[in-house]
């Protein structure tokens, strides 16, 4: 199935010691890169994290949010440096003493002095936040994939409605390039014609090898032929899917805007040219579409 590379997802999990918040968005990339942003103190889990998205999505720019907040009343722990705060006395009590003062040491004072007290984290088990802040993670991964499916959907319809549309431009030009070469035999002929005073017998002949040579340089078949496979290409994978095959889909597009450019350089005539002028235009549309695609 053709999946988006745009998409977004939300989750949350809740415990009696803490709320859990996932937030997923992708953008479109050309290789699958995931960044993740949640608290230092569980950054012990991010491997694991880009492993269970990775499990999901193949392709894009992943940015994954993890926000946690801890609830239980014993989350933090309060430290004491006795060390440190004996240093801050000692130092105090020197200074009162070169400036001759004798105003007390508080308690609050040397409490409130950098690194005498200190909150620290309650030790928790890594492996079962791990296996939290995972289950959290992918359950966010899942509704981000579901907006992915939705988007890729739409995404197919659009590509095989412009498939449609450049398959029916392909059998115009084919019914076209035949008669350019005949007009361009007759218009030939006319000149001639015109220059001669109407005995064209002798010039019949080479007429005939100018219109063969002038058939030669313009004709498309080739071209049209391939295209006509490439669409059917795009339509089978689209319709067919079961994995991410965006950078085939890219693929087969610069095969079809290829084969589109040598179908507008050899067209010599006004319809050709416009018809060739339409096909490079929905090629280029499907092209926009599939940038997206996984």
């Amino acid at each position: 199935m053709i999946k988006s590379m745009t998409g977004f997802g939300r989750s949350e999990y809740t415990d009696d010691k803490r709320v859990i918040t996932v937030e997923i968005k992708s953008v479109n990339h050309r290789y699958c890169d995931i960044s993740v942003r949640m608290p230092r103190r569980y950054s012990f889990a991010e491997e694991k994290i880009k492993s269970t998205v990775k499990e999901t999505v193949r392709r894009g720019k992943i940015e994954v949010s993890i926000m946690v907040e801890n609830t239980a009343d014993d989350d933090v722990n309060i430290k004491l440096n006795t060390a440190i705060a004996r240093q801050y006395v000692d130092s105090l009590n020197e200074l009162k003493s070169a400036l001759g003062m004798d105003d007390p040491i508080r308690l609050e004072y040397i409490a409130s002095m950098p690194d005498v007290l200190k909150s620290v984290p309650d030790v928790e088990d890594e492996e079962e936040i791990t296996r939290l802040l995972c289950g959290a993670v992918s359950d966010a991964v899942k509704r981000h994939d579901e907006m992915r499916r939705t988007e890729g959907e739409k995404l197919s319809e659009d590509i095989l409605m412009r498939g449609s549309m450049i398959a029916g431009l392909v059998k115009e030009i084919e019914a076209r390039s035949p008669e350019t070469v005949n007009e361009y035999a007759e218009k030939l002929k006319a000149r001639i014609t015109e220059m001669i005073g109407g005995s064209i017998v002798a010039t019949e002949e080479r007429i005939l090898l100018e219109a063969a040579v002038f058939a030669d340089k313009v004709n498309v078949t080739e071209e049209t032929v391939r295209l006509a496979s490439h669409i059917q290409q795009l339509e089978s994978i689209i319709t067919n899917s079961s994995q991410p095959d965006g950078k085939k889909l890219d693929f087969l597009v610069q095969e079809m805007n290829r084969e589109a450019n040598t179908i507008l350089s050899k067209a010599n005539d006004m319809k050709l040219s416009a018809e060739a002028i339409e096909l490079k235009t929905e090629i280029e549309k499907i092209r926009e579409q599939i940038q997206n695609i996984e």
